[in-house]
């Protein structure tokens, strides 16, 4: 695969999108195990990296003997398989295919990714991400949409508003996203996901700059005229607590790759914010020729 350059984050004061390109930033790692990096705990038992941990030489092995392989295969003449615990999961061993994403992208012909569209409600992320997954699919793309209200009828329909499930709602939509960008697809994520901190999580939870966040920086009158459904309206009347805008906070990103600017009478149209997205995804090496 081509080197390429690496994205970086974008700002945004005047036009629809500027970005930075350049080294890329320092992000958590992960070797080979879903939610986080494995290392040698004492005696030889794989054990979950702590949140942050980095290491010049991270090893996920099996021991027997004082012998390991570097990544995490069975040794010969090893008596039985160590096993780790990832949070709650206990006795669990991580197993690697020879297929894997490099493989997958191969054959798909692009670089799985996630893009991930956040802002206030109203904002437009549903009719960008349908905008882009249709640009992309008449390229030849293969992509995937994670919309939140969709994942909320089935995957999350046991979680509420309330700041807690809000975050597991985040979580879930991020390791989702991310066994879909291991695929070797362009996964779309579309959901308000108001906390900073929730978003940063799912960042950290892919490699290589693989994760691309599009800020609808859409004003929170401009998504309450639109109201498209109701809910806005619902909230000034006290119908709905807890609502994004309205009685609780949205975190604007920081560190974001896309900033897409809409103000009352100057928004651009959904092709035209997905062709952006798209000459970023060539841009940086996500669409192999």
């Amino acid at each position: 695969m081509p080197a390429k350059a690496l994205p970086r984050p974008c700002t945004g004061t005047g036009g629809h999108v500027q970005c930075r390109r350049g080294a890329p930033a320092s992000r958590p790692w992960s070797v080979g195990v879903a939610g986080g990096a494995m290392r040698v705990g004492a005696g030889g038992r794989l054990v979950a990296a702590a949140a942050g941990e980095r290491s010049d030489a991270v090893q996920a092995a099996a021991v027997a003997g004082g012998k390991h392989h570097a990544n995490g295969s069975a040794v010969a003449g090893m008596d039985k398989l160590v096993t780790s615990t990832v949070g709650k999961s206990t006795n669990i061993l991580w197993h690697d295919c020879p297929i894997g994403q490099p493989e997958r992208q191969k054959l798909l012909n692009q670089k799985g990714c996630v893009v991930w569209i956040t802002g206030l409600s109203g904002s437009g992320k549903s009719t960008l991400a349908c905008a882009l997954s249709r640009e992309l699919y008449s390229r030849g793309h293969l992509t995937y949409i994670l919309d939140g209200d969709n994942l909320r009828h089935g995957l999350n329909r046991d979680l509420s508003f309330e700041a807690k499930d809000r975050a597991e709602n985040i979580r879930r939509v991020g390791e989702v996203a991310k066994l879909f960008a291991d695929a070797g697809l362009i996964c779309i994520a579309s959901l308000i996901s108001p906390y900073r901190s929730d978003r940063s999580g799912c960042r950290s939870l892919l490699q290589n700059s693989s994760f691309i966040e599009v800020f609808l920086n859409v004003p929170l009158e401009v998504c309450e005229a639109r109201d498209p459904k109701g809910l806005y309206k619902l909230a000034r009347a006290g119908k709905i607590k807890g609502f994004t805008g309205v009685d609780d906070p949205y975190e604007p990103p920081s560190d974001c790759e896309i900033v897409i600017h809409c103000k009352a009478g100057d928004c651009a149209t959904p092709k035209s914010m997905a062709d952006k997205v798209v000459s970023y995804l060539e841009e940086n090496g996500f669409l192999q020729d």
